[in-house]
């Protein structure tokens, strides 16, 4: 079972680093442009800021969010743009508190939740640990785009550990958001972690395997990378066919990227201290990038 408290924690922190980031900047700063086109760093915290908002309504007034999925339904392919437009419009020390304001009473809020507890959200309902599993990532991965903005290199942390296991366990939703039927089979993956040690996820006998640098796989699974461009090794055609429409958050899938639209000095840096094993398909070259659409995380 989860320990909650310790994903809180991890949660915290991340959103800690992130504000890190965006607290010294001036005003001007806050309208670059992100790699996620028309979005600048405001609407990335303005994006952030509004998800953690309606986590804290599924959390405390279930009704108040029901309309919101009302809203969403009625929008699905701009809701998650306007709010994000409606947010970037504010003063930048605005936004900021009312961002800060915002993840520090979610937390209050997931940390009183009954063990065992269900909220609604947008698909499925969620437990408290998978909610605040699903609100790192999606804070690390809008993190990523800030930090590709400002040229920033950001130190890989034990925390993508939460990300790879979204990463795995959506890999059946992946196939089924694209009208896929999903392999009966397990896949193997083998992840090097930021410290150098193993993460492993299903059985070692299995046929289809993916291995490489825990943030490799972070990246391509937040959809932040296209992975020509990272050092993941793949093994069979199946493995294969789900790199390519990998997610690990809910929404409908989108274009992507082109490989090869983003230089990343994270994965370059990653793999300086790390060396990954070589992508079969592909020169791994390790380069970044970032993309957004509509539902994603």
């Amino acid at each position: 079972m989860a320990d909650t408290a310790a994903l809180l924690d991890d949660l915290r922190a991340e959103g800690d680093d992130l504000d890190a980031l965006v607290a010294g900047l001036d005003p001007s700063q806050w309208a670059r442009p992100t790699p996620a086109v028309g979005w600048t760093i405001a609407h990335q915290i303005a994006h952030l800021a509004w998800t953690d908002a309606r986590a804290s309504e599924a959390a405390s007034a279930p009704e108040v969010f029901a309309r919101e999925v009302e809203k969403a339904a009625a929008a699905p392919e701009r809701f998650v743009d306007e709010g994000a437009a409606a947010g970037a419009l504010e003063p930048p020390a605005t936004l900021l508190a009312r961002w800060r304001a915002g993840r520090a009473a979610l937390s209050e809020l997931l940390a009183a939740r009954p063990e065992g507890a269900k909220l609604p959200w947008y698909g499925p309902p969620m437990g408290v640990a998978s909610m605040a599993t699903a609100r790192l990532m999606e804070t690390w991965a809008h993190g990523q785009d800030v930090a590709d903005a400002l040229g920033v290199h950001r130190t890989p942390t034990a925390r993508l550990r939460h990300i790879a296991h979204i990463g795995v366990r959506a890999r059946d939703y992946a196939y089924a958001i694209n009208q896929l039927g999903p392999p009966k089979e397990e896949f193997r993956v083998e992840l090097v972690a930021p410290d150098g040690a193993l993460w492993t996820y299903g059985p070692p006998e299995a046929s289809q395997r993916v291995s490489g640098p825990a943030l490799d796989f972070c990246l391509l699974v937040t959809q932040r990378a296209h992975r020509d461009d990272l050092a993941l090794r793949v093994d069979g055609g199946e493995a294969r066919r789900w790199l390519g429409i990998a997610q690990a958050f809910a929404g409908p899938p989108g274009a992507g990227r082109p490989a090869g639209s983003l230089a990343g000095a994270a994965v370059a840096a990653a793999h300086a201290a790390v060396s990954p094993t070589a992508d079969s398909d592909g020169p791994g070259a390790g380069r970044c990038r970032t993309k957004r659409r509509g539902g994603e995380a």
